[in-house]
């Protein structure tokens, strides 16, 4: 079944977090991951507000899984940790 890779963030250090970014994108592609939301309008409905939400969309929990722990993405984690705020979810999808 397919999964939706859902990411709530809040950016500290715009800097560090482009270098993220630049990094992260490509891995997620190389990864089959889809991007078919990332920082557009949103309304906060419930719960805490982080003004950035990413979701990709991947084969499966697997491969976003697989994608997550990959040393590609690892590596542009790095540029995250401590520049930003996140929560990130990955959830099967029912289609």
């Amino acid at each position: 079944m397919p999964a939706l890779w859902i990411a709530h963030v809040t950016i500290h250090d715009d800097e560090a977090y482009g270098k993220y970014a630049a990094l992260a994108g490509p891995a997620i592609a190389k990864h089959g991951g889809k991007f078919i939301a990332r920082g557009g309008r949103y309304v906060q409905l419930e719960g805490t507000d982080r003004p950035r939400n990413v979701v990709a969309k991947f084969d499966s929990v697997e491969a976003a899984e697989t994608c997550y722990k990959s040393q590609e993405y690892q590596e542009a984690l790095d540029f995250a940790r401590g520049a930003a705020e996140r929560e990130l979810m990955v959830v099967e999808t029912t289609e």
